[in-house]
């Protein structure tokens, strides 16, 4: 596997994109505080893993979850406020919860009341990525935790039927750019969703009736044999046809050939912004002068995870991921 943290990374990360966050984040925080901490975090996520061959795509797409309301603050991980973040409708079918809790406990046995769980979380993504077969690379931790989870706040989460240009804003309101967004979305190469999530682009696309246009003829009749009318929405498949659970740019060919199972998916297609970054992976040349995906989506979600990244006096560090702690 490659390793995707070098000079050049460096160099642009902390040159080019330093005003994107005030958060003071450090690769190996915890290295004197807790030199085990990584370790433990990837212990337990290979555990979950190796149980459960979605857990990498969940826990991933925990991490999204998280940064995108309130910043990577482990908000989305708390069950005590009076209306707790975790129950907004863009977080449905979000989990991983049960393997964060269960690193953090291992860790406050060994460092007590120093490692954030929104640390844990960040650290569980890339974890969950490297055994899905995706790039290693190192995030920056230091993170705390947020006192504030409130399901009113997670108003603005990309939702699967956005428009472009309403994912791009959204996307551009948390300083990503539209290079972040394909980049982000092709996340969406490992896990499921379910077909309450396509209904929609299925059977009511516009509003007479029928299907998105931009299916590809040859899915459309798998989609919904997989999903028929009326059917139970709970059915999970995979979003990345083909390669479900292994970390690859598949899911970007398959979204350029019609083949994306998800609507915002498939809306990459119809910007030229997005489309050109795209295709930019696949032009005759790229294997030896183009942009590397795999590098390209580290830069991604390591700016992501940097997202109101709450640091020094700010926040809290939980003694339990799901309830703040007690004052």
């Amino acid at each position: 596997m490659a390793k995707c943290v070098n000079f050049l990374y460096l160099f642009v990360f902390f040159g080019c994109f330093a005003p994107f966050s005030q958060a003071q984040l450090k690769f190996g925080f915890y290295a004197q505080s807790c030199p085990s901490a990584e370790s433990i975090v990837r212990s337990v996520v290979s555990d979950a893993v190796r149980n459960d061959g979605n857990m990498a795509a969940v826990l991933l797409r925990l991490h999204f979850h998280d940064c995108f309301v309130e910043g990577c603050d482990g908000s989305i991980l708390i069950d005590t406020a009076p209306n707790p973040e975790k129950g907004a409708f863009g977080h449905q079918g979000v989990g991983g919860f049960e393997v964060i809790e269960r690193a953090k406990e291992e860790l406050e046995s060994q460092c007590p009341g120093v490692v954030s769980c929104a640390d844990i979380v960040a650290m569980a993504a890339r974890d969950a990525i490297v055994m899905a077969n995706g790039p290693e690379y190192e995030v920056l931790t230091g993170r705390r935790d947020g006192r504030v989870s409130d399901v009113s706040l997670a108003d603005s989460l990309p939702d699967v039927s956005d428009s472009i240009q309403v994912l791009k804003n959204k996307f551009g309101q948390k300083g990503m750019t539209d290079k972040d967004l394909v980049l982000l979305s092709a996340a969406h190469t490992i896990g499921t969703t379910a077909c309450f999530f396509m209904t929609r682009r299925l059977y009511n696309f516009f509003p007479g009736g029928g299907s998105d246009p931009e299916i590809n003829p040859m899915m459309l009749p798998e989609l919904k044999s997989q999903c028929p009318r009326n059917g139970n929405v709970n059915t999970r498949l995979g979003m990345d046809r083909g390669s479900p659970r292994t970390f690859d740019i598949h899911i970007l060919q398959n979204i350029r050939n019609g083949f994306a199972v998800l609507a915002s998916d498939a809306r990459l297609n119809d910007d030229p912004s997005t489309r050109a970054v795209m295709d930019s992976y696949f032009s005759p040349l790229a294997p030896i002068l183009g942009p590397s995906f795999q590098d390209d989506f580290v830069n991604s979600i390591v700016r992501m995870g940097e997202i109101g990244a709450k640091t020094g006096s700010q926040g809290e560090i939980r003694r339990v991921c799901s309830a703040f702690n007690s004052r």
